[in-house]
């Protein structure tokens, strides 16, 4: 049985605890199979990193709990080893409540935790806290153990562990104050894995520390992988096999080329656009798509022949210049709207499409131009968001309920509509959230989807099948028709 590593709130060292552990397995050449809770996607891009394989999240607010139960099973029973790292504190939901929280997983799963606290400034109040999670509902958790981070001293981590004999909650071990145990941050979370250059050697070092420092012979055991699933479908086949049947769409104006073969689909991936998850590409490929990498910050032009771009969250606004000179990639971009490529951006994919961007500085830099808006840096936009679409669209239908994730500071300053290619499009939905005023939000066209809402195409599957229906229609952009001309601002 495995178990779920939590912790009292946000920085008090679960991942930390989580790529240790990830060290160790991959030390002992043992295979481990991350998950993370909630809609994160820095930690998985580091867990995955650490592990060897890539980190599935588990949310069941974004994906509903099925989904939830079938890929941890079917991902964690195809590794030796297993671990779920947790979301913000054990009990944070949505809203104030604990719907879809760790301990909300923990229990669906039928998972123990392991809690993890930053004890530095703590001595016998340790007892109080622990005790408190450990008793607090519902959804009520069974405590595995502790594992206690900054401990200061032998001295100060033998106070600790009497504090704990005291409520009969074991100590699993201590992090100590490391160099190597400081992970660097940005305003939406940690640095990636080809941000930080010594990761290797990290890894290196948080084994060792694990070894010395962690009661590997109580915390091993709690990393076992669940049963392999009975279920001979996999996830993502399960997944498509819940999609209704729709209509079929109007015939390609011409036919496509190699009948069978997967279609190209560009996908931005480089420093400024690597926000997705797994399942996006795997649900496009059995969709019968071929997904292509592509770097606008390299100023590469669109893969050749592709049938749809999309473009994903990351970084723009911190790579704002680079992406302003690479007229390659923006002509390009122009281009495939011109021809009527599908086009789908959510969150940082959506300020390429605008008039400009502002750097974390304030300065102004001129984007694709498609879309008729500024953004600037802003306050913070942060929770789920059920989203009803007010019109069908190219990934939506109208009276459909979503369920996505909302997290940005930077907003959009709209403009007066001018020569825009997608200037016309229309509103794409309302958006409600807790603490969050209902609104207006996206933009929704035949050809296009941009909205700064995350969605986890688990818990939406007609959304891919709808984008390789449309990308089967159009007619793969010209290899001489980029244009190489300066992009309006």
């Amino acid at each position: 049985m495995s178990c779920l590593i939590a912790a009292p709130c946000s920085g008090s060292g679960k991942t930390l605890l989580s790529l240790s552990l990830a060290a160790v397995a991959r030390a002992r050449g043992e295979t481990i199979q991350p998950f993370k809770v909630g809609p994160d996607y820095l930690d998985p891009q580091l867990l995955g990193a650490v592990a060897g394989r890539p980190c599935r999240n588990l949310d069941p607010l974004l994906c509903g709990e099925e989904w939830v139960r079938r890929s941890y099973r079917w991902h964690g029973g195809r590794a030796g080893r297993v671990l779920v790292e947790g979301v913000m504190g054990l009990f944070d939901g949505r809203g104030s409540g604990s719907e879809g929280s760790s301990a909300a997983v923990a229990a669906l799963l039928g998972l123990p935790v392991v809690l993890v606290v930053e004890a530095s400034r703590q001595a016998g109040s340790l007892a109080a806290l622990v005790r408190g999670f450990r008793d607090h509902g519902p959804p009520r958790v069974s405590l595995a153990g502790v594992v206690l981070n900054r401990v200061g001293s032998e001295r100060h981590r033998l106070l600790l562990a009497e504090a704990l004999a005291a409520i009969e909650v074991p100590l699993l071990g201590v992090l100590p104050s490391h160099p190597s145990l400081e992970l660097p941050s940005r305003h939406l979370g940690l640095l990636t894995p080809g941000e930080l250059g010594d990761l290797g050697e990290r890894q290196r070092i948080w084994a060792a520390l694990a070894e010395e420092h962690l009661d590997l012979a109580r915390l091993w055991p709690l990393l076992a992988p669940p049963a392999p699933a009975p279920e001979r479908r996999d996830p993502i086949r399960w997944c498509l096999d819940q999609v209704p049947p729709e209509p079929a769409p109007a015939p390609a104006p011409a036919p496509a080329a190699g009948a069978g073969i997967p279609l190209p689909v560009a996908i931005a991936s480089d420093a400024a656009f690597h926000f997705r998850y797994p399942e996006a590409q795997e649900l496009l490929q059995a969709c019968g798509l071929s997904p292509a990498p592509w770097s606008p910050l390299a100023d590469d032009p669109l893969p050749p022949d592709c049938r749809a771009v999309l473009l994903p969250g990351g970084y723009p606004e911190l790579h704002a210049a680079r992406l302003a000179a690479s007229r390659r990639s923006l002509g390009s971009l122009r281009a495939a709207a011109r021809a009527g490529l599908p086009i789908v951006a959510e969150c940082g994919g959506l300020l390429l499409l605008g008039r400009e961007l502002e750097d974390p500085d304030g300065l102004p830099h001129p984007m694709a131009g498609l879309l008729p808006f500024r953004a600037r840096r802003g306050p913070l936009s942060l929770g789920y968001r059920q989203a009803v679409p007010v019109a069908d669209g190219l990934l939506v239908r109208r009276g459909e309920s979503l369920c996505g994730h909302e997290f940005h500071r930077w907003q959009l300053l709209p403009q007066p509509s001018g020569a825009e290619v997608l200037a016309e499009a229309e509103s794409l939905w309302q958006l409600e959230g807790w603490g969050s005023p209902g609104r207006i939000e996206g933009w929704n066209a035949p050809t296009v989807h941009a909205t700064w809402l995350h969605l986890h195409w688990a818990g939406c599957p007609a959304i891919p099948s709808r984008l390789a229906r449309s990308a089967a229609s159009a007619v793969p952009l010209p290899r001489n028709a980029v244009s190489c001309n300066p992009v309006s601002g």
